[in-house]
């Protein structure tokens, strides 16, 4: 995996071949002389104390801040993957490059994609940083070495074990246990700034600040990192348990106690259900991704038992697949009645399953 990084990426975008760019996707006439207006003319000067230099107009870059900015950004990059043999996907300025690396024609074959990309950055004046790429080897230990081409010569690219990823930090041996770390840290930095600013906070003040400010960080694209290992579990569930504590009401229950009387569940038990709706959303349309890039819908010829949306269990050797999104929540999905599956809304069928687990949670008291 090479994570690619460009000098001052929304700065840097030439007007004049951006331009260019618009003409070849059929963008003309008033659409066209409108974007340039837009884009020229544009003068800038810097302030320091009251002092400020003359102004001097902006010949590159895209205006941050506006609506148009990104759009123009990614029109701009968007022929990337047309000049690779291999894999890549973007998110704004976010660029992954990566291929599976199993003979040196493999190894060659990134090299070459590295530097046709190096040659796309000079023909275009838009320029990568070497730098900041990072090389991630996942998997194996191969001793392979790739190299990019800027104005300063040929520049041997860095190799990390980790590296944060549209705010979710990825591992060489893809983990969670990093994530874990930090998104604990940074949720109890924030819970020990609620405890410095509020003396005293009643119930419905706390589920206000927590639900806002504390448990997003806990739970940020949490389908893709869910830990599985009881001290991952532990590491996220004890800033809940802590947070708890903040209503002195509260302080002198059991952990369980706090959260029923704040109507709050265990943060494992939420991932659970977050990914039971992500599943929903995806076996019925509800996202646009393809359902079959995570589940095979199971053939129900040999057994009738279960709704008409079972998915198909894979076998997996390794438990980093064994915990993946699309393996872990297979048994509990198929497990649910036909009348939850059938919710013909996302928030329906959240009421429906939250009512099934309460009443299968109320049979196993009972018992």
């Amino acid at each position: 995996m090479i994570y690619l990084d460009y000098k001052k990426a929304f700065d840097s975008v030439p007007h004049r071949r951006l331009i260019e760019k618009l003409k070849g996707y059929g963008i003309n006439g008033h659409l066209l002389e409108w974007i340039t207006s837009f884009l020229t003319s544009r003068t800038m000067r810097v302030g320091v104390k009251g002092s400020f230099s003359e102004w001097i107009e902006v010949l590159s870059g895209v205006p941050q801040g506006s609506v148009l900015g990104p759009l123009l950004f990614l029109l701009f990059v968007n022929e990337l993957p047309d000049w690779i043999v291999n894999s890549m996907r973007m998110f704004a300025d976010d660029t992954k490059l990566w291929a599976e690396i199993r003979s040196e024609s493999d190894n060659n074959s990134l090299q070459k994609d590295l530097d046709e990309l190096s040659s796309w950055s000079r023909k275009w004046l838009f320029k990568f940083n070497p730098l900041k790429c990072k090389i991630m080897r996942i998997g194996h230990r191969l001793d392979t070495r790739y190299f990019m081409t800027d104005v300063s010569g040929r520049n041997e690219l860095q190799t990390v074990k980790a590296e944060k990823d549209l705010g979710v930090f990825c591992t060489d041996d893809l983990k969670p246990s990093t994530q874990c770390i930090k998104a604990a840290g940074k949720a109890r930095s924030v819970l020990a700034m609620v405890h410095r600013s509020f003396r005293r906070l009643d119930p419905e003040d706390f589920l206000l600040i927590y639900k806002t400010y504390i448990r997003p960080h806990l739970e940020f694209c949490v389908q893709a990192w869910s830990p599985h290992l009881s001290k991952d579990i532990q590491c996220i569930e004890r800033v809940q348990r802590a947070a708890t504590r903040l209503v002195p009401q509260l302080k002198y229950l059991s952990y369980e106690g706090r959260l029923d009387r704040l109507g709050l569940t265990t943060l494992e038990r939420r991932r659970s259900r977050g990914d039971l709706i992500e599943t929903y959303k995806l076996m019925t349309g509800k996202e646009k991704v393809f359902r079959e890039q995570f589940f095979q819908i199971a053939s129900n010829g040999h057994n009738t038992r279960g709704h008409s949306l079972k998915i198909a269990k894979q076998r997996t050797h390794l438990d980093l697949r064994k915990y993946f999104f699309s393996q872990r929540v297979v048994n509990e999905w198929n497990s649910l009645p036909q009348h939850v599956v059938d919710a013909p809304s996302t928030n329906s069928f959240k009421g429906r399953l939250d009512r099934y687990q309460k009443d299968m949670s109320n049979k196993g008291s009972a018992y």
